[in-house]
């Protein structure tokens, strides 16, 4: 069996391949303060009430955009899982042309994304991952890296509203009743959701005119069904498309 993990600044998703196929997955809180021997144990748990077992772990690849993590991680699966886990930008590199000025600059996570979506379409791309940050990533119709844009999420948008505006509450992220809000709440979730909504269009629809020939958006993260059920510029959801770029990139590695 393969482990994967993807390390993000919210949220960790991992989970566990038997050849091409995803067996199980995990989408957990990304928690900066557990020991190598923490995560080791909670994980192996998961392997037990998901009756896996950690033995038939041969590999395993790590993304991970928090550098205390990795080490951690690594030392982890070592201990608990009896092998030597590869990282990506580290150990293995994505099989994909990076155009980007500086290609080390570019987050593993994205990169991953990038592999999972050209190998699964084959043409011009645009990739969009709602996580701690929204990224916008392109892809050429040659399988090229092209870069992208980096904006806050809407969950840090909402939170720092919430901290800088003394009146303000902290709001359930959700569709309102109307876009013209009738008390707060409903007034900051209009803001907040058709505000953000509107970003995505606009950034989507001039990197559209930036590329060559026609271009397939595809959504990724854990608000990626959210927003695509709110506006027609995402042509497609792929919940584990990071998962799915792990596993090719050990593939290739």
């Amino acid at each position: 069996m393969l482990l994967v993990i993807d390390v993000g600044n919210t949220n960790t998703v991992l989970g566990v391949y038997k050849g091409d196929e995803l067996v199980r997955h995990w989408r957990l809180q990304t928690h900066h303060g557990r020991t190598s021997d923490e995560h080791g144990i909670f994980l192996r748990q998961l392997f037990e009430l998901s009756n896996l077992g950690v033995e038939g772990v041969t590999h395993a690849i790590i993304s991970c955009v928090v550098p205390p993590m990795e080490r951690l991680l690594v030392q982890m699966i070592r201990d608990y899982f009896a092998c030597v886990p590869s990282v990506v930008g580290d150990d293995v590199q994505a099989d994909m042309p990076v155009l980007y000025d500086n290609p080390a600059e570019v987050g593993a996570d994205r990169l991953v994304n990038a592999v999972a979506a050209w190998d699964r379409f084959e043409t011009a791309l645009i990739v969009v991952d709602f996580g701690t940050a929204t990224t916008f990533d392109a892809i050429s119709d040659k399988g090229e890296y092209l870069g992208g844009a980096i904006c806050p999420g809407i969950t840090v948008s909402s939170e720092a509203l919430f901290h800088a505006a003394s009146k303000l509450p902290r709001v359930e992220l959700a569709k309102p009743p109307n876009v013209v809000g009738r008390n707060t709440v409903h007034s900051i979730q209009a803001g907040l959701l058709y505000g953000y909504i509107g970003q995505i269009r606009e950034v989507v629809t001039r990197m559209k005119a930036e590329l060559t020939g026609p271009v397939t958006v595809v959504a990724t993260g854990g608000l990626a069904s959210f927003f695509a059920d709110e506006t027609d510029i995402i042509d497609g959801v792929d919940e584990f498309l990071t998962l799915k770029g792990l596993r090719l990139i050990h593939l290739q590695g």
